[in-house]
């Protein structure tokens, strides 16, 4: 059998039913002016809206209220510069952006992360036939969703804050990716002079030894259309108690979700301890040999180095 003289055309993939309407109608009382765009390709959505944010000369700056979606996203950016890979149909990546005046933004990311958690997998139907069995999807901070399943911890999706000024007004970003289907395992990225690098599953979740997570290992059939209906209008009422109260009301519902919690931790500095949960304030309590130290920094990355304590089992 040979070959055709002349390339197959690409396979064309069915469109996706996004619910725009449905979104705007739920959103549009709580935010004058919201808008949902959804683009089939761009490079990344929080950098848009950033350039839409700051304007560009002979262009003033757009301050409306709007969520961007992405059905692929061509340069996706994660926390301290890290790519962030999505595929069409098997990622969900969106920005949501609006004027935004908190009293203080610390643990911003935190109460994001807490939103889109319990939207995916509310607390209240968590654990059905065991009661204290832990949430699947877990927070590590300062910005990553994480997956248990019988495979392990996996990252699940992360998010990105953003924020900018003109003429003394304040404007955020949220970016949110979450792997909806199972992502390939990739190539590990070659190392100079190493024949077989050792490669850190907590530096890119995309360059690592274990696969991603992803929500239909959670669910099965859930869609990316389905998981952004769940989590947008939820995020917005986040964002509008957030800036009203801060941080200190999602303090709790972050310790149910915290996988850093008991555990050994490294910073990127080079200090280790355990980490013991977070502040009013959102930052990671870490306890080291020279006493407990709080972690504010978005610059510093997190690793934990020691499996999530199991809770021993009540005797028969």
């Amino acid at each position: 059998m040979t070959s055709p003289a002349f390339p197959l055309p690409p396979v064309a993939l069915p469109p996706i039913r996004w619910p725009a309407e449905t979104i705007w109608q739920a959103v549009a009382p709580l935010l004058p002016g919201f808008t949902v765009e959804v683009l089939p390709e761009i490079d990344s959505t929080n950098s848009e809206l950033m350039r839409r944010f700051k304007g560009a000369p002979g262009r003033p700056p757009q301050w409306d209220p709007v969520l961007l979606v992405a059905e692929q996203q061509s340069a996706g950016r994660g926390r301290l510069g890290r790519s962030w890979q999505s595929r069409r149909a098997g990622s969900l990546t969106f920005s949501l952006g609006l004027p935004f005046e908190p009293v203080d933004w610390s643990g911003l990311s935190l109460a994001v992360g807490i939103s889109v958690a319990d939207s995916l997998e509310p607390l209240a139907v968590v654990g059905e036939s065991r009661p204290d069995s832990p949430p699947r999807i877990g927070l590590k901070w300062p910005n990553d969703l994480w997956l248990t399943t019988a495979q392990g911890e996996r990252k699940l999706g992360g998010i990105l804050v953003e924020t900018a000024s003109w003429e003394g007004r304040r404007f955020v970003v949220i970016g949110v990716g979450i792997n909806i289907r199972p992502m390939p395992l990739p190539m590990p990225m070659p190392v100079a002079g190493l024949v077989n690098p050792v490669v850190d599953p907590f530096a890119n979740p995309f360059i690592t030894a274990v696969a991603p997570g992803s929500l239909q290992e959670l669910q099965a059939g859930l869609d990316a259309p389905t998981a952004l209906l769940r989590i947008v209008p939820a995020l917005v009422q986040t964002m509008q108690a957030f800036e009203q109260f801060g941080f200190q009301p999602f303090q709790a519902r972050f310790a149910a979700r915290d996988v850093l919690s008991s555990r050994a931790v490294q910073l990127s500095g080079g200090t280790a301890g355990t980490a013991h949960g977070v502040g009013e304030n959102g930052a990671l309590r870490v306890l080291t040999t020279s006493g407990m130290v709080e972690v504010t920094s978005a610059e510093v990355s997190v690793r934990p180095v020691a499996p999530r304590p199991q809770k021993s089992e009540p005797p028969c």
